[in-house]
């Protein structure tokens, strides 16, 4: 029992007929040119968003000072006690 069903385009082997190939011949030039521009304004798009990013220097955020962290629970306070003496 096949997995794929059988197609009128494709061999027992599943590959291309020359009948699918002389289908889709026109069409090559069309979705190549249409690839190519997809791909070109994605990348024009990826181009000008790290661009304008890079820009920024980000001064204008604030940035908080570092928390100040209580001792844990277990923690070793020989070095406290040594500092102290």
């Amino acid at each position: 029992m096949p997995v794929i069903p059988r197609s009128s385009y494709y061999d027992k082997h599943y590959k291309q007929s020359a009948a699918l190939i002389r289908a889709r011949r026109p069409y090559l030039i069309k979705n190549a040119a249409t690839g190519l521009g997809l791909f070109g304004f994605c990348i024009g798009v990826y181009w000008f968003t790290i661009r304008a990013v890079s820009q920024d220097d980000f001064e204008d955020v604030k940035v908080p000072d570092a928390p100040v962290q209580s001792p844990q629970p277990g923690a070793s306070t020989i070095a406290r006690s040594a500092a102290m003496k």
